[in-house]
Formats: structure tokens, C-alpha cells, sequence
């Protein structure tokens, strides 16, 4: 639940097109502040830890929750182009080594997790809000990467490795890591522009996912005060 007591929540976004997105749905909802985070986890997670070390110097106090928005790419066989994905936790899916019997994630290594948990009951209403709504949304693991997907061999191994993730993007584990060191709960959305896999920009469908976005922001004050 939204503590009542710090009712602004911060969204952030990697650029300002996802931004303006966000803004159209939220349609002068003032319980939200929506900024730019920049692309990449690093970028994110400095961009959201200045955010929350300065909005515990100001009147209105801290940030009840951390929000990351945007658009991915998504597993075609679970988030569908112009879909949405809210996550069920969020997951470093690069964060680790090559071996020669694979990848190793800094948890088989024993360097910590590459998973963040999120706020679970509000990722579900949200979920299912937007299901109601008649939009078309998976609720699942949402994956980070520093280097997007190119090749179908990529897109099948980090399938497998992650069972049931329906997107990935470039910011949600840098945004949640933030907000984990801050002790603030979090979320992340992901509209799909394309699948993951191949790079075929042709294919892209930006302004599809631009709109799913910003229709799904639209349901996001109602589950907040729900």
C-alpha cells in the first residue's frame, strides 16, 4: 500500500519522449514527480539517488515509492508488441561472468543478487487494473541489460535463464537499486516497441508503445488510492 503519510511517489524515465508519455497519462495527477534518468543502469541509479537524497531536504518529505517507466523490448512469446509488462521483480540479467560452462550470475559467484524485489500487492493491482481495463499486460520478471539484445541465440538463453521475464530495458535494476538504498518500495512498467531479439528497426513500434504507456499511467492514480 501507498504510505499515506508521503503520498508522492517518483517516476523515472530514460528519456524525454517516455517522459511526456508518462505526463499525458498522469493528466495533472500532483501526486507524482516525474524525471529524467538518463539511459543505462549507472545513469539511472545516480539520476534516482540524487532525486531521493534531495526530496529528504524539502517540505514535502520523501518519496513513498520508486517507479520506473518506459519502453522495451519484449519476449515474443510472452509480451507481445504494444503490450505492457508490469514487473514482478526486477533482475540484473548481465550482472556476472563467463565461465566456461556459461554465464554466472554474481549470485552463483557469491557477490550478492541479481534480483530486486518489488512492491508486489500494488504491481498486481496494477496488473490487474490494466487488465480490466481491457489492456493487454504480463505480469513478470523484468530484466536490466547494459547491452540490448540483438540475436535470437541472446533473446532464447536469457528466456531460458529467466523463466517467464516478459521485457527487458536498460534502467530498472539501476532505478531499483537506488531506491532499495533509500529503503523506498518499487515498481517498474515497460511498454513493448519491439521484441527482443534481432535488431530490426523497421519493425519498431514506438509511438504504439509511447501510447500503451501513456494508457497505462492513465490507470495509475486510482490504484494508488485504492
Amino acid at each position: 500500500m501507498l504510505n499515506r503519510s508521503h503520498s508522492k511517489i517518483l517516476i523515472m524515465t530514460a528519456v524525454e519522449a517516455e517522459q511526456q508519455a508518462v505526463l499525458r497519462g498522469l493528466d495533472g495527477y500532483e501526486g507524482a514527480d516525474v524525471q529524467l534518468a538518463g539511459v543505462g543502469p549507472a545513469s539511472a541509479a545516480a539520476a534516482t539517488a540524487t532525486a531521493l537524497a534531495r526530496a529528504g531536504q524539502i517540505a514535502d518529505g520523501p518519496y513513498s515509492l520508486v517507479l520506473s517507466a518506459g519502453i522495451g523490448g519484449g519476449f515474443a512469446e510472452v509480451a507481445g508488441v504494444g503490450s505492457l509488462v508490469v514487473a514482478s521483480e526486477i533482475i540484473a540479467a548481465d550482472l556476472g561472468a563467463e565461465t566456461p560452462d556459461g554465464f554466472a550470475g554474481v549470485d552463483e559467484l557469491g557477490f550478492g543478487s541479481p534480483r530486486i524485489a518489488v512492491a508486489d500487492e500494488l504491481a498486481a493491482r496494477w496488473a490487474a487494473a490494466l487488465r480490466e481495463a481491457g489492456l493487454p499486460v504480463h505480469h513478470g520478471p523484468i530484466l536490466t541489460l547494459s547491452t540490448v539484445t540483438g540475436t535470437t541465440e541472446t533473446a532464447q538463453r536469457l528466456a531460458q535463464r529467466y523463466p517467464g521475464a516478459g521485457a527487458e530495458a536498460m534502467e530498472g535494476f539501476g532505478v531499483a537499486e537506488a531506491a532499495r538504498q533509500f529503503g523506498v518500495p518499487v515498481l517498474e512498467l515497460r511498454a513493448i516497441s519491439n521484441a527482443v531479439g534481432p535488431r530490426q528497426r523497421e519493425l519498431w513500434k514506438i509511438s504504439d508503445a509511447l501510447q500503451a504507456l501513456e494508457q497505462a499511467c492513465a490507470k495509475l492514480p486510482e490504484v494508488l488510492q485504492s
